[in-house]
């Protein structure tokens, strides 16, 4: 008896000192570094695109500003990694980036095997196709034996095959590492047709030599759920960066924005007391002071005004909220409430 109880005491022990020391929290680092490193895309009208300066602005931008604020109370405090699609999950796995918000689809394989959690979804998407209207093609179901570009890397990749496969066209794919290189093959006449997010064609479109001898086919031939990634193992990281997304969405069904949420501090409507920390102590359960709804909101705006400026009417992409509408009013986009 005294044998397995030492055999049990020294096999425990053994356990205790193989597991690793508790590792730093993602909060934890990036308050000691004092700045949030966030992966984005090199240059994406309306999601991220940086100036001649090299500020960044854009849709998804606004996701990393609205997490610096948060942390911070600064949304300045973010430093922007451009990454193109084929590097884009390396650099979150390896930890080079904290959070990628790079108009990157949820799919399940992507969260199944490279260790990554989507938080949310920022903008809902779908595939499409851009053409010259001189090609005289007004559907992409007359795309037949026509030529491709497409990037490489991407999901883009799949549905292209998928749509033509199950529709019996053939097609000849022309593919290409980053979308630069994609864009400027089909502006140069190098394919007949271009595909990427319908999004992405209408940013794209503007870059273009000639924009208005281009069209966006009407067909969308996949679901493109597009928002932020985190590592798993960090649920509290996680928490952050969802809730981040939520709390914009929470803003704008309450009327919360920018220029009154200063007034909206002495609001007797609980749900707006809890989100902007007037009640409760939300912030401070994921590890933030109670006010950081407030902090996202007072700098960066509710995500209905980030989506208006960076890819709505206000914008030059000039977009309509479709399925990015709150739920409310038509569209598909609901956060859970604060409480």
């Amino acid at each position: 008896m005294k044998k397995i109880i030492a055999s049990a005491i020294a096999l425990a022990t053994v356990s205790v000192a193989a597991l690793p020391a508790t590792a730093a929290t993602t909060l934890d680092t990036v308050k000691s570094r004092g700045v949030l490193v966030c992966g984005t895309n090199p240059g994406l009208a309306g999601f991220a695109m940086p100036d001649d300066k090299g500020n960044y602005t854009g849709l998804d931008v606004d996701v990393c500003r609205a997490i610096a604020s948060a942390i911070f109370n600064d949304p300045t405090k973010v430093k922007f990694i451009p990454l193109n699609a084929k590097d884009r999950f390396t650099a979150l796995q390896s930890g080079e980036v904290d959070v990628l918000a790079r108009n990157t689809t949820w799919t399940q394989s992507r969260q199944s095997e490279l260790g990554l959690m989507f938080t949310n979804v920022n903008y809902y998407d779908g595939q499409g196709f851009m053409v010259r209207k001189k090609l005289g093609v007004a559907s992409a179901l007359k795309l037949d034996g026509a030529s491709i570009c497409v990037q490489q890397g991407t999901t883009t990749e799949l549905n292209l095959t998928d749509f033509f496969r199950k529709n019996n066209i053939k097609y000849s794919p022309v593919t290409f590492q980053d979308a630069d290189q994609t864009v400027k093959a089909y502006d140069s006449g190098r394919c007949d047709a271009f595909t990427t997010d319908a999004s992405g064609l209408a940013a794209e479109r503007v870059k273009l030599v000639n924009p208005s001898e281009h069209i966006i086919l009407p067909e969308i031939i996949s679901k493109e759920p597009l928002g932020p990634a985190v590592r798993k193992g960090d649920d509290q990281w996680f928490d952050i960066v969802q809730w981040t997304g939520f709390a914009m969405l929470d803003a704008e069904e309450a009327g919360v924005t920018q220029a009154n949420v200063d007034a909206m501090l002495k609001s007797d409507d609980p749900g707006i007391k809890r989100l902007l920390g007037t009640e409760g102590k939300f912030g401070q359960t994921m590890g933030l002071t109670n006010d950081w709804a407030y902090r996202i909101i007072k700098n960066v705006g509710n995500y209905g005004e980030s989506f208006e400026r960076n890819v709505g009417e206000g914008s030059p992409l000039k977009l309509a909220r479709g399925l990015n509408q709150l739920w409310t009013k038509g569209g598909i986009q609901y956060a859970p409430p604060v409480r």
